[in-house]
């Protein structure tokens, strides 16, 4: 059956609630990208404003910092891949943007910006997946569409289900094109408030027990509001959000991970209604590739 796109929040939420949770609500495997030679792309910055382009950047920290992430992950039991950096992509650590997965699937994205557009080229990791694991490849990247992936759609792999939020990193068409492509069965599809750029910053799937979201994230209050009202829900705020709370990922059996900045910027309300869910808060220190304009959701690739 293919997938349903939502524009009418209360619809999909009354749907929602009949959902029986059939699917694992964590990868079995997650990949990265080690940065080489990182810098900002100014061209990625035209459209996101949680970029520091102010800021100097130090390479070496950032490499270090990344390491530290995926010593981190391993050490929680997490599998963990990484691939090498390339020169020609300074700011290519943040992958899930460009490439991800469903079972059996690796799902190419169709990025906006020309700088990115060359991550999608990389057949390293095409190969990997191909040749390795025996995934087919779905890729957007040269469909006349723009689709930024687990940046722009937030799923919810337990059910089946995305939260797809629209900007110049993804419109319409793309949001169908990665439902197909992720064979989801329900997607919301809604305007990310101005100065958003993607989902994954205002909002979080935590592992089929709830939502994690930022109401200021949104164009339209009702579908916030909407969202908010489902059961496990958990609210955040506009500092929470700038802190990149809202960019966290659930991995492991009861892990979410969160960077640094995301910890010291958690209110003990939102900490308490998180580790309700039974889940353990884990970070890692990533403030150095923060200011290329996203965190530590952003630099994990799942494994489905």
């Amino acid at each position: 059956m293919p997938a349903r796109l939502w524009d009418d929040p209360d619809a999909f939420a009354a749907t929602l609630r009949a959902l029986p949770v059939r699917r694992p609500g964590v990868p079995r495997g997650v990949f990265l990208v080690a940065p080489a030679d990182f810098r900002l792309a100014g061209e990625s910055a035209s459209d996101n404003a949680y970029m520091q382009m102010a800021q100097t950047v130090d390479a070496q920290r950032a490499a270090a910092q990344h390491q530290a992430l995926a010593s981190a992950l391993a050490r929680a039991g997490i599998p963990t891949h990484i691939f090498p950096g390339d020169p020609d992509t300074p700011d290519a650590v943040f992958p899930n943007n460009v490439f991800a997965t469903a079972p059996g699937r690796l799902i190419v994205g169709a990025m906006r910006h020309a700088v990115r557009q060359r991550e999608a080229d990389r057949a390293d990791i095409r190969a990997w997946f191909r040749d390795l694991l025996g995934y087919r490849q779905i890729d957007l990247s040269a469909q006349p569409l723009v689709a930024e992936l687990t940046g722009s759609l937030v799923i919810d792999r337990a059910r089946g289900i995305g939260y797809c939020g629209l900007s110049e990193r993804c419109d319409r068409a793309g949001a169908a094109a990665m439902a197909r492509a992720f064979d989801l069965d329900h997607v919301l599809v809604f305007e990310l408030a101005t100065g958003e750029y993607h989902t994954n910053v205002v909002m979080s799937a935590l592992a089929g027990r709830g939502l994690l979201l930022c109401p200021d994230g949104f164009a339209d209050a009702a579908v916030a509001a909407a969202l908010a009202r489902l059961d496990g829900s958990v609210v955040i705020d506009g500092e929470e959000k700038a802190g990149y709370v809202g960019n966290c990922i659930a991995l492991g059996e009861r892990g979410l991970w969160m960077s640094a900045c995301a910890l010291g910027a958690l209110r003990s309300a939102t900490r308490r209604a998180i580790e309700a869910h039974g889940l353990a808060i884990h970070s890692v220190e990533l403030d150095e590739l923060e200011k290329a304009g996203g965190s530590l959701r952003c630099m994990i690739g799942e494994v489905y």
